[in-house]
């Protein structure tokens, strides 16, 4: 049987990513869900063509455009950031694929839990505020977690029939941004256009900016914590400029594990949705011939430190991951927006994390106000 798939946040990168997986798989998956934060006439052209049974937009602005352009096609169109936390519930819904930016995938990702949803996880933030909640709630409810970043699928792709062997440590393959071997001077000077522009891979503006600054590798660190059951010294950073050798694990015997293919998100989000079967792709191979060289070193945590910053706060744990991501997004934006330069925005989450109240065991609610609380801080500081 086809797998019915709902994918939160459609028209961003990794959502429309995933329909062109899903239009190469027609045997496979259906879309069942697409929501949209506020790109309505992506989300329009994308239910003329998928035909999906429910479609959500987060802005209740626009619901009156979506009404008017599918008044003619068979969707149920809904509107507001609480449809998107409830939609995830439909038992017609097999697979829920959170691809939102930011805090706003953790509501709908825990709803979808609750329903004994199977999660492709590509919301990062998610297990970065909440991940020991995530990980308790999804044993509870028996809902599986299969991640869609490149990393984590290739740590994902490297435990499958290892059973109860033991990880050692492993490592989180990282290409360094467009800034990698450039110093303090120089990154005060950065501009949002040259930020912009990965050297590798194709991500919206958010990640791409916290690809640049190291901090997306530091959620990543303590992403990788939550969904594999590790401790903080378990995992290690590796820059890895080709981008080829996605992450590795090592065993208690010394040997190491890894997963390689060209830097292309298709790949992961394939592998999540069709687990534990691999389907046939079209996509570009890798070859050994085109890149002769793969290199490693060191991430360079003086002079991007909101990596350090993040590894900082995944030792700490309770809330402080959580400070650490609501300082972070108000910081990006107020970036993309010209209203703080590029080393400005370690500042203010540094300042952040010294000003707001840390809690070692906090619940949903004191999460909700560490966010609320760290935004209004972090706003007051631009």
């Amino acid at each position: 049987m086809k797998k019915r798939i709902a994918i939160l946040g459609s028209t961003g990168s990794i959502g429309t990513q995933t329909l062109d997986v899903i239009e190469q798989n027609p045997a496979h998956f259906e879309v069942e869900v697409l929501t949209a934060n506020n790109n309505a006439r992506l989300l329009i052209e994308q239910t003329k063509k998928f035909n999906p049974n429910t479609i959500v937009i987060a802005n209740e602005n626009k619901y009156n455009e979506l009404v008017d352009a599918l008044n003619n096609f068979p969707v149920k169109i809904y509107a507001g950031s609480d449809a998107i936390a409830q939609i995830v519930e439909m038992d017609n819904i097999d697979i829920v694929l959170t691809a939102m930016v930011g805090y706003s995938g953790l509501l709908p990702t825990i709803n979808a839990i609750k329903s004994g949803k199977t999660v492709a996880l590509a919301n990062k933030e998610t297990l970065v505020v909440a991940g020991e909640m995530i990980q308790k709630l999804a044993f509870h409810h028996k809902a599986s977690i299969y991640p869609v970043d490149s990393e984590h699928s290739a740590i994902f792709q490297c435990l499958v029939g290892e059973g109860k062997n033991k990880i050692e440590k492993i490592y989180l393959t990282a290409s360094g941004g467009p800034f990698r071997g450039k110093n303090y001077d120089y990154l005060k000077k950065v501009t949002k256009k040259n930020a912009l522009k990965h050297p590798n891979w194709d991500m919206g503006a958010k990640i791409t900016i916290d690809s640049a600054t190291l901090m997306n590798k530091g959620f990543e660190a303590i992403e990788a914590r939550w969904l594999f059951g590790l401790n903080p010294n378990q995992i290690e950073v590796v820059v890895h400029p080709q981008s080829i050798i996605h992450s590795a694990v090592q065993f208690e015997d010394g040997s190491i594990k890894a997963q390689m293919g060209l830097p292309d998100m298709k790949l992961p989000i394939l592998y999540a949705l069709g687990f534990p079967e691999r389907f046939k792709s079209n996509f570009p191979r890798f070859s050994f011939w085109d890149y002769p060289e793969l290199t490693f070193e060191k991430p360079d945590m003086k002079n991007f430190k909101n990596l350090s910053l993040a590894l900082a706060a995944m030792d700490k744990c309770g809330n402080m991951p959580c400070i650490v991501n609501a300082a972070n997004e108000v910081a990006v934006e107020a970036f993309l927006n010209d209203k703080v330069g590029f080393c400005q925005m370690t500042d203010i989450i540094e300042q952040s994390m010294q000003k707001i109240d840390y809690v070692k065991h906090p619940d949903l609610e004191q999460l909700i106000k560490t966010d609320q609380e760290t935004r209004e801080f972090t706003q007051s500081l631009i």
